[in-house]
């Protein structure tokens, strides 16, 4: 196994930093491997607003779902799905641009997200942890006046760095899903309630069946039926009207 192996195998998200910043040269090396990402068709439909204002970190902080280890991040990425480049240049050049559709926003999106995922890695490859934060979908309108978003820039993803503290490199990584029940061969295959069973099973050592329908039940309070995902949605369908 290589290094570029290992360290993917390796890599888990970091909560608790060191004091220790992050050198303005790796946080160059970062940005460089973001940008040197795959991108649909070079577009490069992204861009990443890197927060140095504490105050913005702090409110970011907030914002997200209450993480107060947001704003001790010593790198603070959002990494946004960014059309509203491409319509200006084409309006600039007179080209009377069709209006901007969902098909547009779900190719930025993408092209944010494997920009961020080489920054993690980059990141990883030097000692720095990262940490992706979700909730950057939510309270739409404070984080549009917040980052000063205009229409056509969805913020896709939010990323911490810093340097992990000891027991955050030694504690156990998740145990994640196995091949067998990820990757479906040519179509896509839908499981039975009892594959699901025997899938989270595998992935979280359950007993019984008991037990992982309890498991289930604090899942879907936590997390799936929760205030904080309802709001995620009524955001997100904000941001969907702004795209035809």
């Amino acid at each position: 196994m290589n290094n570029t192996i290992r360290e993917l195998m390796e890599r888990r998200s970091v909560r608790v930093f060191e004091e220790k910043e992050i050198s303005p040269e790796d946080r160059e090396v970062i940005l460089l491997a973001a940008v040197n990402a795959p991108s649909a068709g070079n577009q490069q439909m992204y861009r990443i607003i890197d927060v140095t204002d504490q105050s913005i970190k702090d409110r970011l902080a907030v914002l997200c779902d209450n993480q107060p280890f947001i704003a001790t991040g010593k790198m603070v990425l959002v990494f946004c799905g960014d059309f509203r480049k491409w319509y200006d240049a084409f309006d600039s050049a007179g080209l009377s641009p069709r209006e901007v559709g969902v098909g547009d926003l779900i190719l930025s999106i993408e092209d944010s997200m494997i920009a961020a995922q080489n920054a993690v890695t980059a990141a990883w490859s030097l000692g720095i942890g990262s940490c992706y934060i979700g909730d950057i979908l939510e309270n739409r309108e404070a984080i549009k006046e917040l980052l000063e978003l205009p229409d056509w820039v969805f913020p896709s993803t939010l990323l911490v760095f810093g340097y992990p503290v000891k027991q955050q490199l030694e504690r156990v990584k998740p145990k994640r899903e196995s091949l067998e029940y990820l990757v479906c061969e040519n179509t896509y295959h839908r499981s039975s309630a009892e594959e699901l069973f025997e899938l989270f099973r595998d992935k979280q050592n359950f007993p019984d069946e008991a037990a992982y329908k309890a498991w289930l039940e604090r899942f879907y309070k936590v997390k799936y039926n929760s205030d904080f995902s309802k709001e995620m949605t009524r955001s997100v369908n904000g941001y969907l009207k702004e795209y035809k």
